[in-house]
């Protein structure tokens, strides 16, 4: 009986039921096992993503660690509450944390050596230039710690007051002189002491040249003997006149904004920056930036942003990160397969920069720098300043110039020279060949404009660089003034003593014809590209960030550099693009603007005159 009961038990339907739901059961036990495993590991994929983007982020993302760049990690570092992310494309300004074994950057004298190498410098190119016998220009631009402050010649100017009121009247409300003074006073200690134009307690050091070279006297002499006033600084009450140039040299050094700003903050624990690092793409939710992609290492990374994402690359490289993010002009964007985030048609257009030629002598006298080019003496020169940091290697020797006034009834002046005791050949790629002197000089308000395009979707390709040089009619009659006054210069009887035969344009270059021909030929560009994200109000157009720097049509973006002057002002770009920064630091850390009201400006007794 019980084998009976035991045989229906192992067949009865109900126990053969038991066994199917059992096999069912664990079947989906199996399964959702497996899924809870597979949730787990996603969970922990995204926790360790979480973790990693945490581990990568920053409340402030700073691209390019140049002349602005360094300043802001500076400024927006003082708040220790603050973390910020520097990124550089280039390498560090030191070797093996040595400014002398870096000689070709920390050595005054040195400066074309970088001019001329690609491991410090983007190298860009223009398009042939139409007006310029269809020349292709070169165009040094700094990727190193510092940027363009690691490479350029060293002139501190700021331009004249009125760029800064031209710059409100644009759309840049704010950025009159009165507001932005102070901000190049907070940047400076000059050596001369501070007053009411200079600052005394600021990062970055001024100095003025120690050499009292007779070339540079006798070029001082020779602008007085021809009408000229003499002005003791040119970056304070009066720019217009000849005199003693300020350089961003401190003991000897190159005193760019790596050594100024960013070397003091490095070890501070709210900062971090690279070398090596290019910046891709920025990233979007919607229209909120919240962080960067870039190359490190050959590997792709990504840096997040809770504030903000500041470009600070440049006048190139700005408005080329920019496009490459889907924000400029959208038809563009779309021909290169790029997906637009905003259509900004003013990104990359409104492009300005300062076109120079050298007037150049002979020098009937052995007494300028031709014979500290020979070999011997260069080593000379380069071991007193590896030991002592003075000498010949300690001056970058553009250290007289000035600025004046193209015609009578030009309001401030329209025309720069840097006068150098020695003769540059090709962005000085070239020897120099004899004992000469030459004066750079060039129209400071040029009224050709032109633009920059991306070649590809590509971030490594350089961008299609179109500066449209000589197109207007007006900078064809500067630059023949240029030439005619600077010959005036040269005529003076304070030269007489130096005076060899012109070397160029040469006495064969008489005719207005003749000196526009030279122009097309050998005119080059004094290295100041800017305002391609050109700063204005939101309801102007061909705008690119407001006032307060954020970029038009998106959030938590902003461009801080050269690149949003509204119009290049009447100088060299390097004090203004520092003091840019300065000011913005100050902008995005919430705080009221500095202001000085009515600081005098010297203005021309009569304007019915040219000098």
């Amino acid at each position: 009986m019980s084998y009976l009961i035991n045989g229906v038990k192992h067949c009865s339907p109900v126990n053969q039921m038991h066994r199917v739901t059992g096999a069912l059961f664990k079947a989906r036990l199996l399964r959702n096992t497996r899924g809870i495993k597979e949730q787990q590991l996603k969970i922990s994929r995204a926790l360790s993503q979480l973790s990693s983007d945490k581990a990568n982020s920053y409340n402030y993302v700073i691209v390019g660690a140049g002349s602005a760049g360094c300043v802001l990690a500076n400024r927006l570092t003082e708040d220790p509450h603050s973390t910020v992310l520097l990124l550089e494309a280039g390498p560090k300004d030191t070797l093996l944390g040595s400014k002398r074994l870096l000689w070709k950057i920390h050595m005054p004298a040195a400066l074309t050596y970088n001019l001329c190498d690609e491991k410090y410098n983007w190298y860009y190119h223009t398009t042939s230039q139409k007006h310029m016998d269809n020349r292709i220009m070169y165009w040094p631009r700094g990727r190193v710690w510092g940027g363009s402050s690691s490479l350029n010649a060293m002139v501190y100017i700021r331009g004249h007051a009125e760029d800064y009121n031209r710059w409100s009247r644009e759309g840049a409300i704010g950025w009159d002189y009165d507001h932005c003074l102070p901000y190049f006073k907070k940047a400076q200690t000059h050596e001369l002491g501070s007053d009411q134009y200079r600052g005394g307690k600021g990062p970055l050091y001024v100095s003025r040249g120690k050499t009292n070279h007779p070339l540079h006297q006798a070029f001082l002499d020779a602008t007085q003997q021809a009408g000229y006033p003499f002005t003791d600084d040119m970056n304070g009450y009066q720019q217009e006149g000849f005199g003693w140039m300020d350089m961003t040299i401190n003991q000897g050094k190159r005193w760019s904004t790596a050594s100024a700003y960013l070397h003091p903050a490095v070890s501070r624990p709210n900062l971090s920056v690279t070398e090596k690092t290019l910046v891709t793409k920025i990233l979007f939710q919607g229209t909120k930036s919240v962080g960067v992609e870039y190359v490190k290492n050959g590997q792709r990374e990504k840096a997040f942003a809770s504030k903000e994402v500041i470009l600070s690359g440049g006048a190139i490289n700005s408005p080329q990160l920019l496009m490459l993010s889907g924000i400029g002009n959208a038809d563009d964007l779309k021909k290169l397969g790029i997906p637009v985030v905003c259509h900004l048609p003013g990104v990359g257009q409104n492009l300005q920069d300062h076109l120079e030629v050298y007037v150049q002598h002979k020098c009937t006298k052995p007494i300028t720098l031709y014979s500290a080019q020979k070999p011997v003496n260069m080593v000379k020169i380069g071991l007193e300043w590896l030991w002592k940091f003075t000498g010949e290697g300690a001056t970058a020797h553009l250290e007289s110039g000035g600025f004046i006034r193209s015609q009578p009834g030009v309001p401030h002046p329209d025309i720069q020279f840097h006068f150098l005791p020695s003769q540059v050949i090709d962005h000085g790629r070239v020897a120099s060949t004899m004992e000469a002197y030459q004066v750079h000089v060039g129209p400071m308000r040029s009224a050709s404009v032109g633009w920059l395009k991306l070649k590809s979707a590509d971030p490594k390709d350089h961008p299609i660089i179109e500066p449209n040089y000589m197109s207007a009619e007006r900078d064809i009659w500067e630059f023949r003034q240029c030439v005619k006054l600077t010959r005036e210069i040269f005529a003076q009887k304070a030269f007489e003593e130096f005076r060899g035969p012109e070397i160029q344009p040469g006495d064969n270059v008489q005719s207005d014809k003749e000196i526009d021909a030279f122009i097309r030929q050998k005119a080059d560009s004094a290295y100041h590209p800017s305002c391609t994200c050109k700063m204005g109000q939101p309801s102007d157009s061909t705008a690119v960030v407001d006032p307060q720097t954020r970029v038009i049509g998106v959030e938590n973006l902003r461009v801080v550099d050269a690149s949003i002057m509204p119009s290049i002002v009447s100088g060299n770009l390097n004090a203004p693009t520092i003091m840019i920064a300065e000011k913005a630091a100050d902008i995005i850390k919430g705080l009221p603007s500095l202001q000085e009201k009515n600081v005098p400006v010297y203005k021309p007794k009569t304007l019915e005159t040219q000098r």
